[in-house]
């Protein structure tokens, strides 16, 4: 029996590869062209294709969110296209996952490497096992764009993960300033299990409003920027401090913005002197994109540091 299934698999994986990453591989790049502009085939999006299509996945998945289904293989550059044939300019982006576009000829010539399959069929544990090439690949790859001063990195799966492994990082380092050298106690050892401090301490994160971190447990609790990603999610006990709001032009209300820099900083400042629960870590956007492009200026940022 497990002859057959192993023969089935590797049959069937045989005639995967041989699709998608030989003709189908070679079609996208030799073939595809990014449009000039938008072509709208049917009378309303989504179409008939995409309608039928939704309709039957949603049978087996929740598909309230979905706007259409997609044909990947037909979408390049910036414009994605749907079952029904329509190009549409994408300034989603797959959540702003994907800034080099649709199908893009580099990214698809390393997906299909032999590095990339080792990597995918093995999903090495990379703290535990790295690779023999791991120290290259980071030091092509993510040291040389490192901020200047952080000679470290961690990688994980999306942004979202990124945050909670920050926040982890942040409680761990505040803790251990606190307690030194010496080794958990027994009553942190116990008192842990029961998600009860000292084992599990009250400690919080600092983010500001209309804020967006993303979408998973410990992250939502600093997410503000829509009342509907948190609805009926328990969330941690974390404060808030106001995120400038700037007038333009710029130059026109240096005047008025420095003093809604001044107010926000100095509210922070109060947070993180008076909060109930102390404070690990603050977690600021350079830009609030989903918060409704929203900036401040370097002194803002230099004088939240």
């Amino acid at each position: 029996m497990l002859g057959r299934i192993n023969s089935a698999a590797a049959s069937a994986a045989g005639k995967i590869r041989s699709t998608s990453v030989g003709n189908l591989g070679a079609r996208m790049i030799s073939q595809l062209a990014e449009p000039r502009e938008p072509q709208v085939l049917t009378s309303e999006i989504p179409g008939p294709a995409s309608t039928s299509a939704l309709e039957k996945l949603s049978k087996i998945q929740d598909t309230r969110a979905a706007a259409f289904v997609a044909d990947y293989e037909k979408s390049v550059g910036n414009y994605i296209v749907d079952a029904d044939g329509n190009q549409l300019l994408d300034l989603y982006c797959q959540i702003a996952s994907i800034p080099v576009g649709y199908n893009n000829e580099a990214i698809l010539q390393a997906a299909r490497s032999d590095q990339m399959a080792t990597a995918l069929a093995n999903r090495p544990a990379l703290g535990v096992f790295p690779s023999a090439d791991w120290a290259q690949l980071l030091e092509e790859s993510l040291m040389r764009v490192k901020p200047a001063g952080l000679d470290m990195v961690f990688t994980s799966a999306h942004g979202s993960d990124a945050n909670e492994l920050a926040y982890k990082a942040a409680f761990m380092h505040y803790a251990r300033t606190r307690r030194g050298d010496k080794m958990f106690s027994a009553a942190e050892l116990s008192s842990v299990m029961d998600n009860q401090p000292p084992g599990a301490p009250e400690v919080a994160i600092l983010s500001f409003a209309a804020s967006f971190h993303g979408r998973t447990f410990g992250a939502l609790s600093t997410t503000r920027s829509k009342a509907l990603h948190k609805l009926d999610i328990p969330a941690f006990p974390w404060p808030r401090a106001p995120f400038p709001q700037l007038r333009y032009p710029l130059d026109k209300y240096s005047e008025e913005n420095a003093k809604e820099e001044q107010r926000c900083l100095e509210e922070t400042e109060r947070i993180l002197r008076t909060n109930a629960i102390p404070v690990a870590a603050i977690i600021v956007e350079p830009v609030q994109s989903e918060g409704g492009d929203r900036h401040a200026s370097p002194e803002f940022f230099r004088g939240l540091r």
